[in-house]
């Protein structure tokens, strides 16, 4: 029979966008920008209810009874959807468990989400073959069996008694990816549960995209859709989450805003969307005076907004008059900046696996400019945009030898791309140098979806019509010899940069990795006046953005700028590859970096004029690898009296310095640590 389910309301289902790529602008209080699957108190997720017979139809209109005298030892009902980021990557999980099920165990699949396409829900019930998949449209069943999110799983014995209520695994949550799951929650479940035994852990969360059913009495006055909610999604939202955006679903409609209610409820509350990292206020260490910098790319809510975005979903959601709609928005539907004046793409793509994690992957291109160029705007776009977590694009400049400087990654930051920062545009009199010869080198960071694919990523640019008045650089403030002990919660390195001649700041870009949880940019003048330039009290690997000035800030010769950054190494981080471990720089993300990139130009120095080695001047911190011979690192040190991390000719006794023009292979007039490593390893 059919079961008649005991409520009124439709449900207002809700998505988010990326859920795994959460940033948090809130402060040090905010939730965890990484969550993982918790055990939670049986009793109240709903172990022990008893589920009502009733009778559904699969995606195929073949009809099922549930709690019939024929039902299985087990049922598992696996919510799904093929619009939720973490539900596509655990579709191979499922697909993999139901396959190896025993007869007497029967898996489930239910998709909640009214607005996902027809085909994309055939292809993953095709994927997931010995398993039923049910397309909830009105929501009914995943209200009645009160699932939580698009990942929960409801298992039921033959009583229809619920006997497990959670998460599949913990290989996938918010904010991380891990290469194989640490807990099987589901899998050990169901195995004790045949031997007769019960579950060692019945409940947990399932970090996923949250279902919402209940309509609350209207809050939100006057606010309406077509008045006020459609510009604050325009403002803050509709660039990625549009049909062609980099969201998984699109916001642009009264329909699909209504249908993701839940979920926009859920991280404007907790502030992880609209993704901006940036604390609200700056405060100066050795004064009261609060100062607010004005960042350009501020995709922050006001409070205004937020508050009638809040108050409008968890209303009836008034759609009001039609007349006070905005002008709907439009987007390039290939390149945002323009027509390229020349483009580079893969030779060949790159294959892209279904599930885990991925090394970088580095790829060359030689751009075969016969002369040198000024790029006024670069766009990265990415083949498979789904699955490309991050690329960064480094230059390989000729005639600088095999460990250029511009090559390096903290001093050769050319562009790059994370899922809503894929331009870099300039205003005229401003731009990049692209030396000719030069060849571009892409760090390819991918996360699997679920999905195999691959990826033929692409790089466009503009030139300037002319030389610009002035050269935009790019520097990393770096530190390679940090050393992160095991289990350390809270652990702080830095890096600072001394300015041997004034320079104007337009922006900062902080990079860390798994263990990164918190940074800050800050200056000392020479008065010795500290003020907080940029902090982030909640980092975030997973979006890596750019945060440029409204106005550019001139800092003056002799002004420290330093990058602090904080490290998570415990076990209480979700996303720590292994916290018993020593972490060390490296360029995997199993391993760290400290890198502050600062986006600036010098005032008064014509653009294309090279700099001169500023290593004594700088003394910046990091550039001896923590993992290299300690005996070497002794011998280096003792003949680098300034302790600036590099050795001058004068520096060497006489002894050795015949050699030093050959040691000297980027020809800077200084050695460097790996220069000197190298040259002993010949």
């Amino acid at each position: 029979m059919k079961i008649e389910f005991p409520f009124r309301n439709f449900p207002f289902v809700g998505l988010l966008s990326g859920m795994f790529l959460i940033l948090s602008s809130g402060s040090l209080q905010a939730d965890p920008i990484r969550k993982g699957p918790q055990p939670i108190k049986p009793a109240e997720h709903g172990i022990g209810q008893l589920v009502k017979a009733f009778s559904f139809s699969d995606i195929n209109g073949e009809q099922h009874t549930f709690g019939s005298e024929h039902a299985a030892q087990l049922t598992a009902f696996c919510f799904t959807s093929t619009s939720c980021p973490l539900s596509r990557k655990y579709l191979p999980t499922l697909a993999k468990l139901s396959h190896s099920a025993p007869a007497h165990v029967q898996y489930i699949l239910v998709n909640p989400i009214q607005s996902d396409k027809k085909e994309n829900m055939q292809a993953a019930a095709q994927q997931a073959r010995n398993a039923i998949y049910v397309h909830d449209a009105d929501g009914k069943l995943s209200q009645y069996l009160q699932a939580q999110t698009t990942t929960d799983v409801i298992v039921v014995d033959a009583h229809r008694t619920v006997v497990y209520h959670g998460a599949i695994d913990d290989q996938y949550g918010f904010g991380y990816a891990r290469a194989e799951p640490k807990q099987h929650f589901l899998k050990d479940a169901i195995e004790s549960l045949l031997q007769g035994q019960q579950p060692s852990i019945a409940a947990t969360d399932a970090p996923g995209c949250d279902l919402s059913y209940e309509v609350v009495k209207d809050t939100a006055g006057m606010t309406t859709y077509h008045g006020e909610i459609s510009r604050i999604l325009q403002r803050n939202c509709i660039e990625c989450h549009r049909k062609g955006g980099i969201g998984p679903f699109p916001l642009d409609s009264y329909e699909d805003v209504v249908a993701h209610a839940g979920m926009i409820q859920t991280v404007v509350t907790n502030k992880t969307m609209p993704p901006w990292f940036a604390e609200e206020s700056r405060s100066s260490k050795t004064s009261t005076t609060n100062h607010q910098h004005i960042w350009k790319n501020d995709r922050s809510l006001t409070a205004d907004d937020r508050n009638d975005l809040l108050a409008w979903v968890q209303s009836d959601h008034p759609l009001g008059n039609l007349a006070d709609a905005p002008k709907p928005m439009t987007f390039p539907t290939d390149w945002q900046i323009g027509k390229p004046d020349r483009v580079w793409k893969f030779s060949e793509p790159i294959p892209v696996q279904a599930t885990g994690v991925m090394p970088y992957q580095y790829i060359t291109i030689d751009t075969q400019l016969d002369e040198s160029k000024w790029v006024q705007a670069i766009e990265i776009q990415p083949g498979s945009p789904e699955v490309v977590h991050h690329v960064i694009i480094t230059l390989h400049i000729p005639g600088q030898g095999k460990r250029s400087s511009a090559e390096r990654e903290e001093d050769g930051l050319w562009a790059g791309y994370v899922p809503g920062q894929s331009v870099w545009k300039y205003p005229k009199g401003f731009a990049r140098y692209l030396p000719k010869g030069s060849r571009l080198i892409f760090q390819m960071h991918y996360t699997p979806n679920g999905i195999a694919t691959t990826d033929q990523t692409r790089v466009g640019v503009i030139y300037a019509d002319a030389p610009p008045e002035h050269e935009v650089r790019i520097k990393g403030l770096s530190n390679h010899h940090i050393r992160i002990p095991p289990f350390a919660k809270h652990h702080r390195e830095e890096a600072s940069l001394k300015l041997p001649v004034d320079a104007t700041v337009l922006g900062f870009l902080p990079h860390m990795h798994l263990r990164g949880s918190a940074c800050r940019y800050e200056v000392i003048d020479t008065t010795g006046r500290q003020e907080v330039l940029l902090d982030i009290p909640q980092y975030d690997f997973n979006w890596q953005l750019l945060y440029r000035y409204t106005e550019p800030r001139t800092f003056h010769e002799g002004d420290t700028i330093t990058f602090t950054a904080w490290f998570d190494n415990s076990a209480e981080n979700p996303a720590n590859p292994d916290p018993t471990e020593t972490v060390y720089w490296g360029q995997q993300t199993f391993e760290e970096m400290l890198l502050g990139y600062v986006e600036y130009f010098l005032p008064g120095v014509p653009p294309g004029t090279p700099l001169t080695n500023t290593a004594r001047s700088q003394k910046q911190q990091g550039n001896l690898p923590a993992r290299d011979n300690k005996n070497f690192q002794a011998f280096f040190l003792r003949f680098d009296q300034d302790g600036d991390h590099a050795l001058s000719k004068e520096e060497l006794p006489n002894r050795l310095r015949s050699r030093f023009n050959q040691v000297d292979s980027d020809r800077n007039g200084l050695l460097s640590y790996e220069e000197v490593q190298e040259s002993q390893a010949q």
